[in-house]
């Protein structure tokens, strides 16, 4: 039986829920492609289904930032989904902060080792800087999802170097997270880059 992944792209294209910005990038133009890579990554290896929660680049949804993560939530909770990622973009007013962090609601758990397995996934595969698994108990995706979940911050949208690497290697990044999630379940990659 397949291991269904829930790929949440975090963020709408505008408005309700819009997610950083920086370089004139939005999160959303980062994270939608992101998750499309992945879901197809996945989709193309036999062991696992995927879904996403976003299917078109101007979907929207909820009617506010409660009902837009409600609606996440209730899509990999309803499906059942075995696994929950969560794709982001960090941002800090500092142009210097940079790297690659993956949040979780308790380290000491399934989603914790595979958040640690992901993280050093992309930071082999896409040379970001490694700012370690975080515990972020408030994160409602984290909060109220039915499986392990955890929130993947790819690197920093209002980081020079990172922003590059944001435009230039998302399907690195969607390789990498696949790669970790095969290394947390013991299993060996049978999709090419």
């Amino acid at each position: 039986m397949a291991i269904k992944v829930y790929i949440d792209q975090g963020h709408n294209p505008q408005g309700i829920n819009a997610g950083a910005e920086g370089f004139g990038l939005r999160e959303q133009d980062i994270t939608y492609p992101v998750g499309i890579y992945l879901r197809e990554i996945l989709n193309e290896d036999g062991r696992f289904e995927a879904r996403t929660s976003r299917n078109a680049p101007d979907e929207v949804l909820g009617t506010s930032n409660a009902t837009s993560l409600a609606a996440r939530v209730n899509g990999a909770n309803s499906w059942p989904a075995d696994y929950f990622i969560s794709i982001h973009c960090n941002a800090n007013e500092n142009p210097a902060i940079n790297g690659s962090e993956v949040y979780v609601f308790r380290r000491d758990s399934v989603a914790g080792d595979l958040a640690q397995a992901v993280l050093q996934a992309i930071v082999n595969r896409v040379n970001t800087k490694d700012n370690g698994v975080r515990v972020n108990p408030a994160l409602y995706v984290l909060r109220r999802t039915a499986m392990p979940a955890i929130l993947v911050e790819l690197a920093y949208i209002t980081n020079e170097q990172d922003a590059y690497k944001l435009v230039n290697d998302q399907y690195a990044f969607a390789y990498a997270i696949y790669e970790g999630l095969c290394a947390y379940l013991g299993l060996s990659p049978t999709v090419g880059i």
